[in-house]
């Protein structure tokens, strides 16, 4: 056995993958139990090995090196703890859900995009100031994050700066009515967010001046143009599903999201892998037509993912699909998936060593890396057993992604959503070849219709076409009483 981890150890790769595996086993362990550390302890518990490591390092030379690899896998472990224990503040009156329990008048400023839904908005407003006198204090200057749950209208926008009267709340775990075994961790929800307090209906009221990054601001406002003219070409649900395909808008499908939950196709109208390899399918055929070289193939597609995200408004989950479909693009490119897996690896550690709460409460973060661990190695796999299939409008190909992405993630979906699509592969055959066209049609209808009006309805009535088929085919497999099981 010795022998067998000095052989392990030999290898820098090996060796650096489970340095990457202990930290998530950290994480892991940290979020399972909800460790919460006093920071203090957690700055002592990091710095500790540190200086221990320096000692030995001025006494004895001979004993760092076999220090360094075993007493290091022990330090990342602890550094995963700790990692996670530095998410949630401290209960002082420093930050804003200190104050919880209380009527408060704050002033703050909306620091993400607004989330629209059928019946309601909510916000994320940034905390400048408490106005009202609480805990004997007046005009104290508190941070972090409140969630608000407001009506649809009057309508505010990111950067706005708002005064709020509400009843200061802390988010807790909501059980289901129906089985208590079932349990929504609303608060974790948030704190992905960085929120730990919210509101519930507050009075609201816009103030003089805004804040946030402009950039983003420009982003958001080039955003709900799209969506402007979005809803301008396409009656609902039309419009929210081609906002989805577009930019991953699931607010005004209603009854409609049920369904592709069902049939197993919920991926298509959420910004995700899928429609990262969608994109990354377009640019590498349009290349290949312009007989681009391989090397700036890859590059010129790397990029139009990029510039994707930033188009969707780059939001977190964007950013990981972004992440995740790149590296699918290096392993298709490098042609090596064992090379790939530590680039994997990393991108994992540093996603979830930025917000630590993804690795356990993000399904989203959970779904997107499986999907890409499938399309890497079970992929490849498959693909001998699909020489049947024609490769007319990418069935094959899609055929062979969905399989694997499915492959990889129904243990997850089991055990997460307590739900498994009976239909999903074939509903998923009938209608991913069309998706890629429904998203160069529907982009190419924005941009005409922006710029030429008069000539939209050229592309606009076939898209409308093909969103019909897909809505009609995904709607008549979902009142199947088999197509899903639950339990």
């Amino acid at each position: 056995m010795k022998e067998g981890i000095k052989k392990i150890f030999a290898s820098k790769s090996k060796t650096f993958a489970i340095i990457c595996f202990c930290f998530l086993l950290g994480v892991a362990v940290a979020s399972f139990a909800d460790i919460r550390l006093n920071q203090l302890y957690c700055y002592v518990i990091f710095l500790t090995p540190l200086f221990l490591w320096f000692v030995l390092q001025l006494f004895d030379k001979k004993f760092s090196r076999e220090f360094l690899l075993y007493g290091g896998i022990v330090y990342v472990f602890i550094f995963g703890l700790a990692r996670y224990a530095f998410v949630f503040p401290p209960n002082a009156k420093e930050f804003i859900h200190f104050y919880a329990g209380q009527k408060v008048e704050l002033v703050g400023y909306i620091a993400t995009e607004p989330d629209e839904r059928i019946d309601s908005v909510r916000y994320i407003v940034e905390t400048e100031t408490i106005l009202n006198e609480v805990e004997g204090d007046k005009n104290i200057m508190p941070r972090g994050r409140v969630y608000l749950k407001y009506d649809r209208y009057p309508r505010f926008n990111y950067g706005d700066r708002l005064r709020v009267n509400c009843n200061l709340k802390i988010p807790t775990p909501i059980v289901d009515a129906t089985e208590s075994s079932k349990v929504f961790h609303y608060d974790k929800y948030l704190a992905l967010s960085n929120v730990f307090s919210l509101c519930e209906y507050p009075r609201i009221g816009r103030i003089t001046g805004s804040a946030g990054d402009p950039i983003y601001a420009l982003l958001l406002q080039f955003k709900q143009k799209i969506a402007s003219q979005i809803g301008l070409l396409w009656p609902e649900p039309y419009a929210s599903f081609m906002a989805g395909l577009l930019y991953g808008y699931r607010g005004g499908l209603g009854s409609l999201n049920e369904a592709f939950n069902r049939t197993g196709v919920t991926h298509i109208v959420a910004v995700s892998g899928f429609n990262i390899s969608i994109i990354a399918s377009i640019l590498i055929n349009l290349c290949t037509v312009l007989t681009v070289p391989r090397q700036k193939t890859f590059w010129l597609v790397a990029m139009g993912i990029v510039a994707f995200v930033i188009f969707t408004g780059a939001s977190a989950s964007v950013v990981r699909a972004g992440v995740m479909g790149i590296i699918t693009l290096l392993a298709a490119y490098v042609g090596r998936p064992k090379q790939i897996a530590n680039v994997l690896l990393l991108a994992a550690v540093i996603m979830i060593a930025h917000n630590p709460l993804v690795l356990w409460f993000d399904a989203g973060f959970q779904l997107s890396f499986l999907s890409t661990l499938g399309l890497v190695y079970v992929a490849p796999k498959i693909k001998p057993f699909l020489q049947a299939i024609p490769e007319s409008v990418g069935l094959r190909e899609n055929l062979g992604s969905t399989l694997s992405a499915i492959i990889a993630t129904t243990p997850l979906v089991i055990g997460q959503f307590g739900r498994f699509s009976l239909v999903a592969p074939l509903v998923n055959i009938l209608v991913l070849w069309i998706i890629p066209y429904l998203m160069i049609f529907g982009a190419t209808s924005v941009v005409i219709n922006f710029t030429f009006p008069f000539l939209s309805f050229l592309v606009v009535w076939p898209t409308m076409f093909g969103m019909r088929y897909v809505i009609f085919v995904v709607t008549w497999f979902s009142q199947l009483s088999w197509a899903s099981v639950s339990w």
